[in-house]
This record gives structure tokens, C-alpha cells and sequence, in this order.
């Protein structure tokens, strides 16, 4: 495995392969990133992972600073999956082209986590954007767990360059919890409470479909929920796939759920 650590090694290095898969990850990988990373080895012929904590999506400095980094053990993960390019990014450098426009989103897109996470899409796309116009893969690989990031990334930079965003299933432990990075800052009884929000949703999703006035039948199973696992729910809403947007009888749909254990904030979608 190729680490590059400056964009004139990268661009010598990758922008000749006609084949190339992006990861992008903040590392503390896990076998969520694993199934990313194997979906691009089945696809391209080389791959490249991105580990960089982006300063710039995270609307709280206590969260940035908590975000768990694991450098050495995704140095290890990465070389046994026989992984082709890691960049690893310096911030002065990456942010050094002052001439990418920076991605704004309107009123109707600050929903579910942009209406909670002031600048964190903002940042996700700005950063997404570097990434893609520096390397130029021609698949990026995102995970379906963050399918508001997944949606928004597809939305704002598929049209404007060659590459294709390719959405993965959402990888879950044993317990049926999404696997996150996050979640290695949960205890046991965190994430036995995690499991059952989870299973939970599930099943609330095959219920709500014939449901009237969804909406106000959502906000009672959120006041539900938070008052059985004494938790802070900052969403519990149905949203269509393709639009996100809050009408869904007879579209396909998902329920996306933001919530906190602790001083931890976990997602998750069905």
C-alpha cells in the first residue's frame, strides 16, 4: 500500500488510473468502511482510501476533539485488505485552493441532520468536492447509513464531474446497530440501548406504511422512545427515498431517526 500525504504525489500517482475507487473515510474504520472498501476491489482495479477528520463538518468543537482516531490500527486493517493508495491529507494544503466555489444548501435541504448540524453538510460537500476534482475516481463508495450525506453528495457532485456515487448497504454488529465510528465510545448498557431503538425501528417502519397522519403518529412514538431510554431524539421522521421529502404514500420510503446517548449522537435508517 501507497501512502501519499501531498497532492502533487497523489495527482502523479493516481489521476493516469482510467479505473480508480474512491473510500472516503475519517478513519477508526470498521467492517462497515471493510464492506466499502471490498465493494471498490470488486469494481475498480485500484482503490484508494482517504483518512482525514475533517474540521470543517463538525458544528461542535467538543465532538471533533472526542471523534475517535485509531491511525495505527487502520494502517494495519488497510495493508491486510491489500488496499492500492492511502491519502492522508494536511489541512493547510487541502484547503489551499481558494477557488473551489463552496456548496451552499437552500432553506428546503436543511432537514433532518443539516437542520440540527449547522455547516456539517457544508463541510462534508466542500471536502467531498476537493477530494473528487483532485483524484478523479471513477466510482466513490458511500455507505447507506448516512444516506442524507449519501443523497446530498450525489446531488451536488455527480452532475458536475465524471464520477458515480455508489451507495452500499448499511453493515450492522451483532447487537443490529449500525456500525459507526462513534460507536466505539458507547459502553455496553449504550449500545443494548442502541440495539433496541434499532429493532424497534424496524419494525415501526412496516407499521407506519398504511398509517394516517403519519406525522403526529411519529412525534408519539418519539415522545415514546425518549421517555422509556431517557434519551434526546433530535428527529424521528419518513421521508421519501428519492427527495427526501416528507409526502410518501405509495413512494418508497425510509425512516431516519437522530438521537442521544450520552454526549454521543447516533443515526441510523430503515
Amino acid at each position: 500500500m501507497k501512502i501519499l500525504e501531498h497532492i502533487a504525489d497523489l495527482r502523479k500517482t493516481v489521476n493516469k488510473i482510467d479505473n480508480l475507487g474512491l473510500v472516503p473515510t475519517m478513519g477508526g474504520l470498521h467492517k462497515g468502511h471493510i464492506s466499502l472498501i471490498k465493494e471498490s476491489k470488486k469494481k475498480c482495479k485500484k482503490t484508494l482510501v482517504t483518512i482525514y477528520i475533517n474540521p470543517r463538518q463538525f458544528n461542535n468543537i467538543k465532538d471533533f476533539k472526542l471523534y475517535p482516531r485509531r491511525l495505527n490500527k487502520d494502517l494495519i486493517l488497510l495493508k491486510n485488505l491489500k488496499v492500492n493508495f492511502l491519502y492522508l491529507p494536511d489541512s493547510k494544503e487541502i484547503y489551499k485552493n481558494k477557488n473551489i466555489k463552496k456548496i451552499k444548501l437552500n432553506e428546503k435541504e436543511k432537514i433532518l441532520c443539516a437542520k440540527f448540524r449547522n455547516g456539517h453538510f457544508e463541510g462534508v460537500l466542500d471536502i467531498m468536492k476537493r477530494f473528487v476534482s483532485l483524484i478523479k475516481p471513477k466510482y466513490v463508495f458511500m455507505g447507506e447509513k448516512d444516506f442524507q450525506q449519501y443523497y446530498l453528495v450525489k446531488k451536488y457532485l455527480q452532475n458536475h464531474y465524471s464520477s458515480k456515487i455508489v451507495k452500499c448497504k448499511t453493515i450492522r454488529d451483532k447487537n443490529f446497530v449500525p456500525l459507526s465510528t462513534r460507536n466505539f465510545l458507547l459502553s455496553k448498557k449504550n449500545i443494548q440501548i442502541a440495539s433496541k431503538i434499532s429493532k424497534k425501528l424496524k419494525k415501526l417502519k412496516l407499521e407506519i406504511t398504511n398509517k394516517e397522519k403519519i406525522k403526529y403518529y411519529l412525534a408519539k412514538i418519539k415522545l415514546n422512545l425518549q421517555n422509556e431510554y431517557k434519551i434526546k431524539i433530535d428527529y424521528l421522521e419518513a421521508r421519501c427515498e428519492k427527495d427526501l421529502k416528507t409526502y410518501i404514500i405509495n413512494k418508497k420510503f425510509k425512516l431516519f431517526i437522530a438521537y442521544h446517548l450520552k454526549k454521543i449522537r447516533l443515526i441510523d435508517n430503515f
